[in-house]
């Protein structure tokens, strides 16, 4: 006979450890952001109109044009009906608008045209969509030669009366918006861009002297360079090396009128684009020495115009200013025309606590043998101070920075 099996037989057994169930996994998810982001590029544009009374009269329709002016990555043009834009007016009014002067479409932007008043009051008449609620949003040029602007802008009448006109010119200052809106996402890379390094190459060509085609020799001293790179950073070594003045022995050039030094660092800066460790140059006497090297530095800069360079060095002494310095400083200030640094310095001689000292430096009498003329400035600056400050004797409308009385002698410098 067969066996008759219970089916609860063939359940598993429990286990003797408990367990927990596990709920089913769920569905991996991912998720992203982006965000747009609407903004105002704004661009202005200064448009004179010299001769206005020869430009009327013209003929209604006809235009006075400024030179076009870029914004937003658009051209624009300010476009003057002396007579009128439109034939109904009767040359009644001027016209006044901006135009699209380069390829777009459906370009939306905001305008404000502006007609200076010349007399000094800032009762300027404004047109602006700036800092207005617009129901409309900004205004849409739909391709190239849109405008936007008023063909009644002024009564001419009421104009050629006006503070707006003097010396037969207008002044119309053009303010263009123009909306740009772009859609940024999570960036999917980490990508670290090093800082430019194009100056450690040049300044690795220089140490290496590889290929040099040119010296320099500064007080005995040869130095070594290379003619493509100064004729790039310096538009007076440019001509000297490679204009039609340039110069005959253009292998070895002589440099007069200045030290060894600082044509090393000279060329340090055109070729790294900075300046050396000025503190390892020269060690314990650095203040002194870097301040001095700066004044040479500045005049070096003049020289072959290296602009960076020069401002560099302004600001180094404009930081440095000291009573022992500050004299000869004027001087290059005054020469190289240097006008901050020129200010600083009239500044702190000026002071009562200073004049005295200064005057009595070799920088002073420098000063006043190169520069006779800053003296007369000085004086401006101690009438500043006020007499409660310092008071410089004058006899006879005679002033004694130059320490000599109307006879030309030598005397003593007296404040009280």
């Amino acid at each position: 006979m067969g066996t008759i099996v219970n089916h609860r037989d063939f359940r598993p057994k429990p286990s003797t450890t408990s367990s927990v169930s596990q709920p089913p996994s769920s569905p991996s998810t991912s998720s992203s952001s982006s965000t747009s982001r609407t903004d105002t590029v704004v661009g202005t544009h200064e448009f004179k109109i010299n001769g206005y009374s020869l430009a009327k009269g013209m003929g209604v329709g006809k235009f006075v044009a400024s030179d076009t002016f870029a914004v937003g990555g658009y051209a624009w043009a300010v476009y003057f009906y002396p007579d009128g834009k439109s034939g109904e007016d009767n040359a009644a009014y001027v016209s006044l608008f901006v135009a699209l002067a380069s390829e777009g479409t459906d370009v939306r932007a905001l305008f404000e045209l502006t007609l200076l008043d010349q007399s000094g009051k800032d009762n300027h008449k404004v047109h602006s969509h700036f800092n207005r609620m617009m129901d409309a949003g900004p205004y849409t040029l739909k391709y190239r030669g849109s405008m936007w602007g008023y063909k009644r802008f002024f009564k001419r009448s009421l104009l050629e009366t006006s503070d707006y006109l003097k010396d037969d010119c207008l002044i119309i200052h053009c303010c263009v918006g123009v909306v740009k809106t772009q859609t940024e996402g999570p960036k999917i890379y980490s990508i670290a861009v090093p800082p430019p390094d194009i100056g450690q190459h040049f300044g690795k060509l220089l140490e290496s002297g590889k290929n040099a085609d040119v010296t320099f020799e500064v007080e005995g001293e040869i130095f070594s360079a290379h003619k493509l790179v100064l004729a790039a950073r310096s538009p007076v070594f440019r001509a000297q090396l490679f204009g039609p003045m340039k110069d005959q022995n253009s292998q070895c050039i002589k440099v007069e009128e200045m030290t060894a030094p600082v044509f090393k660092v000279l060329l340090h800066f055109m070729y790294w684009d900075a300046l050396p460790d000025m503190q390892e140059l020269f060690g314990g006497n650095f203040k002194w020495a870097f301040t001095l090297m700066a004044q040479h530095l500045l005049a070096a800069a003049d020289r072959y115009a290296l602009e960076r360079l020069r401002l560099l060095c302004e600001v180094k002494l404009c930081e440095d200013v000291a009573i022992n310095t500050v004299a000869t400083t004027l001087a290059l200030a005054d020469q190289h025309h240097c006008f901050q640094l020129k200010d600083v310095c009239l500044k702190f001689i000026a002071l009562p606590e200073n004049l005295r000292a200064v005057m009595q430096t070799d920088g002073f009498i420098y000063l006043k043998e190169s520069c006779p003329s800053v003296l007369s400035e000085l004086l401006q600056y101690v009438a500043r101070i006020g007499e409660h400050s310092v008071k410089v004797r004058a006899y006879h409308n005679e002033f004694y920075l130059d320490n000599s009385d109307v006879n030309g002698r030598r005397v003593k410098p007296r404040l009280y």
